[in-house]
């Protein structure tokens, strides 16, 4: 066998006994309650009492809020590395850069236009 599989091979192997062991040693230094808690069972609130069942339905509407944040999440991140080099970029990056923000516009436009950022 070469040396790449020798270390690759032992790599593989201290990482299994490292995962493994940590696994065990959290089994085995678990924190546990001496008595079971009725607090154990209810829905967790950030400290506050539970108010209602904890399975409930959404309104798909929060689901097409959250869809469009991402979106607009990753605009930004595709403007701003073009926005920081846009001196060295040819005029094109220019245009390209445009079209994409019309594209997004006119999303932003339909989802306006369709009710899907209206706050149920």
């Amino acid at each position: 066998m070469s040396d790449a599989w020798i270390s690759a091979l032992t790599f593989g192997g201290v990482a299994f006994v490292v995962a493994a062991g940590t696994l065990l040693a959290a089994r085995l230094l678990r924190v546990r309650a001496r008595r079971p808690s009725p607090a154990q069972d209810l829905t967790y609130e950030c400290g506050e009492e539970p108010d209602g069942a904890a399975w409930i339905r959404f309104h798909p509407r929060y689901y097409l809020v959250a869809l469009v944040f991402v979106l607009f999440d990753v605009e930004a991140v595709f403007l701003l590395p073009w926005a920081v080099g846009l001196r060295e970029l040819p005029p094109a990056a220019l245009w390209s850069m445009a079209l994409f923000l019309v594209v997004l516009l006119l999303g932003w436009l339909y989802a306006v236009r369709k009710g899907a950022l209206k706050w149920p």
